[in-house]
């Protein structure tokens, strides 16, 4: 058991030797290195910076003394040799030598401007001064505008023309059948703003019927669309043809709002010769003809007066003359009827939308309570004839004003049933503009 105990006391010696060991090591690394990191930060203290960063000022060198035997900025090998010899009056030798006048903004010396004599006879002009005098007359603002500027003639054509439409016209004498194919548009003005294209489709119909009506798919975001879709109007007699014309009218898709009209083309079919096959035919898109109405339609209203239960009556009847929309498409018309007790409206109501329609029969009865027989001076009825529409609001067509203070057959029909009540009168009245 002995050497089996003097094993074990050798083997707890090791590790107390290596601490000491390690201990004395720490004590003289840390000084060593902070020793090192002192020579290191003198060292970069002391050391002449980079040739590179030397700054500059009008010529002169902020750190002249520390570049020695180094190419200076701005300063020549010979100006450097003289200034080491050329001593200032004291005795002292020149630290650093300014010649501010010579340098320019970067530092370098310029060179002198020699000036060329020529005889008194010969006027010979210095080609620096016509070549300033050209430029001058090249590039000035004016002449840039006057380049630049389109002409009102310019400005006059780019509005007037809004594209090419293309089509072709055959009739099928085996099918008695007119066939028309609409091929594509060029040149189209853009709808969008934003965007700066449109997203065109052509409706054609053939006049003076209307029976007719056909529309071409919807192209996204072009403004030469390629359609090549053909129709074709079964039950036109050949001799009939040269009695019809084709309305074309290009549109642009809006989701949001009515479609834009971007324009029309009327094409009259007398003097063309179908007989011996298709006809290739192109015509310039002309701004939409607006027909602008004497009025804004008609509407036929009836109203009574009872003085006992102070209510006033009014039926909307029917309408006439309703003009189409923007998009040459037949309205969708409806009547909405206010009541207004002085300036403030007291009830509302309309009638049901008929779809379609350039002469509505509407025949609704609309009762309004009166609060006294003197406030009827006071009372109004207004009807708004209006254009549904599926995803815009709705555009007004035309406006009465039923009062006592109105003029013409509107204040005679309000007169008439003041003076007799309880008698129901109907009269026509031309609608004014909304």
């Amino acid at each position: 058991m002995a050497p089996i105990v003097t094993g074990e006391a050798q083997f707890a010696a090791v590790p107390a030797a290596v601490g000491i060991i390690s201990a004395f090591g720490l004590v003289f690394t840390v000084p060593l290195f902070a020793w090192i990191c002192c020579q290191r930060k003198s060292a970069k203290t002391n050391k002449t910076p980079p040739y590179k960063f030397v700054h500059m000022l009008k010529g002169v060198d902020i750190y002249p003394e520390k570049l020695n035997n180094k190419k200076k900025f701005g300063v020549d090998e010979k100006t450097e040799l003289n200034t080491k010899n050329v001593t200032s009056p004291t005795g002292t030798k020149n630290a650093l030598h300014l010649d501010l006048d010579k340098r320019d903004l970067n530092g370098n010396f310029t060179q002198p401007n020699y000036k060329v004599r020529s005889s008194p006879d010969l006027d010979i002009p210095s080609p620096q001064k016509c070549f300033v005098e050209e430029s001058k007359e090249l590039v000035t603002p004016e002449g840039l505008l006057s380049n630049n500027a389109p002409s009102s003639t310019e400005k006059t054509e780019k509005k007037a023309k809004l594209g090419t439409l293309f089509f072709s016209l055959e009739y099928n004498f085996e099918k008695k059948a007119f066939v028309v194919n609409i091929k594509e548009a060029h040149g189209l003005s853009a709808m969008d703003e934003q965007s700066m294209t449109s997203d065109p489709y052509v409706k054609m119909t053939i006049l003076p019927d209307k029976k007719h009506r056909v529309k071409t798919r919807v192209l996204r975001k072009t403004l030469d669309p390629t359609f090549d879709e053909t129709f074709s109007f079964y039950g036109i007699l050949y001799g009939q043809v040269e009695n019809l014309a084709l309305h074309f009218m290009v549109l642009s898709f809006d989701r949001f709002s009515r479609d834009d009209v971007i324009g029309e083309v009327l094409v009259p079919l007398s003097g063309i010769d179908l007989s011996e096959g298709r006809i290739l035919m192109n015509r310039e898109i002309s701004k939409r003809n607006v027909r602008k109405a004497v009025g804004r339609g008609e509407l036929l209203v009836s109203l009574c007066y009872q003085s006992t239960t102070n209510t006033l009556t009014v039926v909307v009847l029917k309408a006439r003359h309703v003009p189409k929309a923007e998009s040459s498409e037949l309205s969708d018309p409806y009547v909405k009827v206010n009541l207004y007790q002085g300036n403030k409206r007291v009830c509302k109501k309309k009638t049901h939308v008929k779809k379609c329609s350039p002469n509505p029969v509407f025949n609704e009865l609309f009762v309004f309570d009166i609060p006294s027989e003197g406030e009827l001076k006071d009372t109004k009825v207004e009807l708004l004839l209006l254009d549904s529409g599926r995803l815009s609001r709705n555009d007004v067509i035309g406006q009465l004003l039923l009062c006592a203070t109105a003029e013409g057959t509107v204040g005679e029909h309000w007169r008439e049933i003041c003076e007799h009540p309880r008698r129901q009168i109907a009269k026509w009245h031309t609608l004014s503009e909304g």
